[in-house]
């Protein structure tokens, strides 16, 4: 049984609704988290407890534009993923859901989104915009570079961007651009780490990715894909706020990475799968750490 066909409470769901649950990976939460800690560390940016409260908005948005790019991502590359055992049977590949209806839904979830879009202050709105052509542009990356996970660090992290627009007087740009070079590199290791469950069947599909460019080299360059994460946070939260705290507040996120890379085996699917799916881990212990920037509430004071 291939990590797709796991069962989950989809199953559940009324026969209709189970290809499109399992298309929008709604039974693989994994990835919503990974595009919404980046938003909340953009709130962190932000400096201010209002844009805080934009944080339910800014879940609903992980939630449905998550979805929205698989979809489209399963649209693009049907073809690629009937060549490969882990993703033969998604519901576009396989046949259990039409382009249509594919297309259909992806307006659906986009609507959703763009209720989202619309409780933002203009100028997260037009940054948040800006991100479709990183969206558009994703699934073609590993037909045309050896290193389509970097391009998904760049699209994925682009909440953090907006999450730190919706600040009267956000962090210094210095700190943003220091923070989103630490996600980027964050991405590129877990998502090596996943691209590890498919190294020979991408092989023979003609699929470019980091793990298999790096070969036997993965498992240290994920270990300094991390380093230079952390490394990267840590200016950018010195950045703010220059005091031995917010350096204190990134050890669990260092220990937790740390763990993935000691532990991380390229030649185990079950080991790749556990440690990338570890990072929603790592994420909330990493927005914690950037929580620690925000002002005191005057109320607290």
């Amino acid at each position: 049984m291939t990590p797709d066909a796991v069962r989950s409470w989809v199953d559940w769901l009324p026969a209709q609704a189970r290809p499109y649950a399992r298309l929008a990976r709604f039974d693989r939460p994994a990835g919503l988290w990974l595009l919404f800690w980046p938003c909340a560390m953009g709130v962190a940016l932000a400096g201010d407890w209002e844009a805080v409260a934009l944080l339910p908005w800014f879940l609903l948005g992980a939630v449905a534009m998550r979805a929205a790019g698989c979809v489209y991502n399963d649209i693009v590359d049907r073809d690629l993923d009937a060549r490969v055992a882990r993703t033969a049977a998604r519901p576009i590949a396989s046949g259990a859901i039409g382009l249509r209806s594919a297309w259909l839904f992806l307006v659906l979830l986009s609507l959703v989104g763009l209720l989202v879009l619309l409780q933002l202050p203009a100028r997260a709105q037009a940054i948040a915009l800006a991100s479709l052509g990183l969206v558009a542009a994703y699934p073609f990356m590993k037909r045309i570079t050896w290193w389509p996970q970097a391009w998904l660090g760049l699209t994925f992290n682009w909440g953090l961007l907006v999450g730190w627009a919706c600040g009267a007087d956000p962090a210094p740009p210095a700190a943003l651009a220091s923070a989103y070079a630490g996600l980027v590199s964050w991405t590129l290791g877990y998502d090596s780490i996943y691209a590890a469950q498919d190294r020979e069947d991408d092989a023979l599909a003609g699929i470019r990715s980091s793990a298999r460019r790096l070969g036997d080299r993965l498992r240290p360059a994920v270990g300094l894909f991390y380093l230079a994460a952390i490394a990267a946070c840590g200016a950018a939260l010195w950045l703010v706020r220059s005091d031995a705290l917010v350096l204190l507040a990134l050890v669990p996120a260092a220990l937790h990475l740390g763990w993935q890379a000691i532990s991380f085996d390229p030649e185990s699917i079950d080991n790749a799968l556990a440690r990338f799916r570890s990072n929603a881990t790592t994420g909330a212990l990493l927005a914690a750490a950037f929580a620690v920037t925000l002002p005191v509430p005057s109320g607290w004071a």
